[in-house]
């Protein structure tokens, strides 16, 4: 292992033997050493590395960048490990692979940390960061296992692990896919990955929130319409499905669909024809179909508002988010790569303190990452310090008593559809709506992000409580 300067001439006897001696340290305990310089690029790797990634890597990775060796997802620009390291964060057992002489290792447990306090003629003065390299066979050691990044997602779970796998899985495939899941769950995201995982990944991915357009508009929305279609169509206009030609149209909220336009989806899927608004011409659509839900859409079958025939257009491939309250060794690891999301955006550089941590892992997120991410945004604006404790995070989040509770749930809704798990008692909900609505002034945008749903949700859910006109 080389702490000391690159040139043979400037080494000693004292300085191999310590070098030995180190390499030794590591290597007995089944590790290895890379060095790192302030640009992210290898100084050295220990021998030790051969051993765990195969003959020929320590001296294969010489010189290249982290970004090359161990992917974008950990090492690229703006990346979570990226800019940990950058703010003189450590970060513990992530998992990772390795890309050596075109072949890619097995899966690696990667520690990864800023050489501080250093001062030696024996260290190379290039040397900024140091990472630990293990075997996969470490990954289910304490805190749960490793974190995954993946496609912008983090995890730690098994039930997020397989999504990610599936996702992959998926890579060579054209077919339909629904996505379902609770509010502010990630189904854009899955829906990206899937687009980005694809043959067609440098075609369009084009995304539509069937719950936000006004049903008379939606239909041009989607097809587009010629002059003179209806009053203002002043010129002719392209759809989603054009916009999106070779590439994926992601239809989020599909269970909001007019009946009417469900039956014109459902002649797209079958037939990959469709008619702009006002035009007799018959055309052709190459966009790939991705949907996503937060409603059970086999309830709404049997109650008469969405067709049986879509719904099984639209489920070819069945992915379901689960919610973060069933997955909560999850919450740390997105805690943190979120913490830095929002750090990056308001200029800060903050950590989170254990006492916050606790609370953030004790709450039951309704709103799921979508509202952790508002969470944390509160509380970075609020923080007067370098780090995050209890106090800075919001009242509801901190008002939580303690975990069990929300474990015992977990572990029910596991088995449960989102759309069928007990619905809060119709009273606590409308004092939590009723809170976050004056806490913001009765603005609903703010109101709806502090719930962690979308706008359309809060005005669909004050209604059903009576609480709109």
């Amino acid at each position: 292992m080389s702490f000391l300067p690159e040139d043979p001439a400037e080494s000693s006897p004292s300085s191999s033997e310590f070098v030995r001696a180190m390499s030794g340290v590591f290597e007995s305990l089944g590790r290895a050493i890379v060095c790192v310089d302030a640009s992210f690029r290898i100084v050295h790797a220990s021998d030790g590395l051969d051993a765990i990634a195969g003959e020929g890597t320590a001296r294969a990775i010489s010189g290249r960048t982290l970004e090359e060796t161990f992917g974008s997802a950990l090492f690229g620009q703006d990346s979570p490990m990226r800019d940990a390291l950058a703010r003189g964060e450590r970060r513990e057992g992530w998992s990772a692979t390795l890309r050596a002489d075109g072949r890619e290792s097995r899966p690696l447990s990667l520690t990864a940390a800023p050489l501080c306090g250093v001062q030696s003629p024996l260290c190379d003065p290039r040397v900024a960061f140091l990472l630990v390299v293990r075997t996969g066979e470490d990954l289910g050691a304490a805190g749960g296992g490793a974190p995954t990044l993946f496609a912008g997602m983090v995890a730690r779970s098994s039930r997020m692990r397989a999504l990610f796998d599936l996702v992959q899985n998926l890579a060579e495939s054209d077919a339909t896919v629904l996505i379902t899941g609770e509010s502010g769950t990630g189904k854009e995201m899955v829906a990206r990955a899937l687009h980005d995982h694809s043959p067609r990944h440098a075609a369009p991915f084009v995304a539509v929130n069937c719950g936000a357009i006004p049903s008379e508009l939606l239909e041009s929305e989607l097809f587009g319409h010629v002059r003179g279609a209806f009053t203002g169509a002043v010129r002719d206009r392209e759809g989603r499905f054009e916009a999106a030609a070779g590439g994926a149209l992601f239809l989020d909220e599909v269970g909001d669909l007019p009946l009417a336009l469900q039956v014109k989806l459902l002649r797209v899927l079958q037939e990959r024809t469709y008619e702009r608004v006002g035009e007799s011409r018959t055309r052709q659509t190459s966009a790939r179909i991705l949907a996503a839900t937060n409603r059970d859409l086999r309830r709404e079958v049997a109650a008469g508002r969405f067709r049986e025939d879509l719904f099984y257009r639209l489920r070819v491939v069945p992915i379901e988010i689960p919610p973060l309250r069933a997955r909560r060794e999850d919450i740390e690891p997105l805690a943190r790569q979120l913490l830095s999301r929002v750090c990056a955006r308001q200029g800060r550089s903050l950590m989170l303190a254990p006492d916050a941590m606790r609370v953030l892992l004790e709450y039951a997120w309704p709103g799921n990452a979508r509202e952790l991410e508002n969470a944390l945004e509160y509380a970075v604006a609020v923080c007067r310090g370098q780090t995050l404790h209890e106090s800075d995070l919001p009242s509801e989040v901190r008002a939580m008593p303690d975990a069990e509770p929300v474990v015992r749930e977990s572990a029910h809704a596991a088995q449960m559809s989102p759309a069928v798990r007990p619905a809060a008692p119709a009273g606590d909900d409308r004092e939590r709506i009723r809170a976050a609505l004056e806490s913001n002034r009765w603005n609903r945008d703010r109101a709806a992000a502090a719930l962690g749903m979308s706008r359309t949700t809060l005005w669909r859910r004050m209604r059903e409580l009576g609480m709109a006109g």
